[in-house]
């Protein structure tokens, strides 16, 4: 009998594995292989050091309950705050990485964005890295895609499918307050200018995922927008304005947008007249984007206001 004892902790020990090998949170729980906007990336492990570039996805990880290891240097919202603490790694900005600080992080998993995308082919070469870089005109779709894959490679797949519902729910109800409320134009502004964003463009979510309808369709859908007058916003005359304002979002002092917009062609739109000019949460709407609590708070808050007005 004394001599089947060994066998038996072998048994019992690879029974322990195998049943471990299905916990939520396990690291060795096989492998998975994550499509991404440069490609794919086979993760052999469920990573547990994660560095992120992209807002949106630190974000949704912080919504899903993941430990996030290394953060960029960046205006960081209010509910994301205890990241700008000690106990993260600054690894770069928004566009650069600290490859010094990254290396010494020995993550095993790095994600990039948008801003940070370029710096892919670099960061692959020190840990696994994935691009979760959503299309302007797939903004919705993109983003729930990004919590489906952030929730697989974690072992969070029915807390990424309760954020996705909750915001699916949301937006419908929006889209029925939407087809009442007239059209709406998007602008920023930024030191004193203004550009204009449509359908298809960095925020033109709103209209193509929120159902506000456009109050002008042939804008230039480019990264800061087309760079428009305000002679421009009264022949258009929005029911609406939807405002971001980037200088807020990045930090700089000087012209708000409030001050931007206030002269007597704005004060004679219809938007301006009925009351109708939403100031977006600058910081979600530019900075941070697709995350899942950024997109639940900006579509909560539109729905407010939209009903205020009714």
């Amino acid at each position: 009998m004394i001599s089947n004892l060994p066998s038996l902790a072998g048994r019992f020990l690879a029974s322990a594995i195998a049943v471990a090998a299905f916990l939520p949170g396990y690291a060795n729980s096989g492998e998975v292989t994550v499509q991404h906007a440069q490609g794919e990336t086979v993760l052999q492990d469920t990573p547990r050091k994660v560095l992120t570039f992209d807002l949106a996805a630190l974000d949704t990880l912080d919504a899903l309950g993941v430990e996030v290891a290394g953060v960029p240097s960046a205006l960081i919202p209010a509910y994301l705050s205890r990241y700008e603490g000690e106990d993260y790694a600054k690894i770069g900005s928004l566009f650069e990485p600290d490859f010094e600080a990254v290396n010494a992080a020995s993550p095993d998993l790095i994600i990039v964005a948008g801003r940070s995308a370029p710096q892919y082919e670099a960061l692959s070469k020190i840990a696994p890295t994935i691009d979760l870089t959503i299309k302007p005109d797939n903004f919705l779709k993109g983003a729930q895609e990004n919590a489906r894959k952030l929730g697989t490679i974690f072992e969070k797949e029915e807390a990424a499918e309760a954020l996705i519902g909750k915001l699916d729910t949301s937006v419908a109800a929006l889209q029925q307050t939407a087809k009442d409320v007239g059209k709406g134009l998007i602008i920023l502004t930024n030191g004193g200018k203004v550009s204009a964003y449509g359908p298809g463009s960095r925020f033109g979510w709103l209209h193509d995922d929120l159902g506000i309808a456009p109050a002008v369709e042939d804008v230039e859908a480019a990264t800061h927008g087309e760079a428009v007058s305000f002679e421009f916003i009264l022949k258009t005359n929005p029911d609406w304005l939807f405002v971001v304002d980037r200088d807020s979002a990045v930090g700089n002092d000087g012209q708000s947008a409030k001050q931007t917009l206030d002269n007597e062609l704005v004060a004679a739109t219809t938007a301006a007249k009925e009351g109708n000019i939403y100031y977006a949460d600058a910081v979600r709407w530019y900075l941070v984007g697709g995350g899942m609590t950024a997109l639940q708070a900006e579509v909560d808050a539109i729905t407010r206001a939209l009903s205020a007005a009714d």
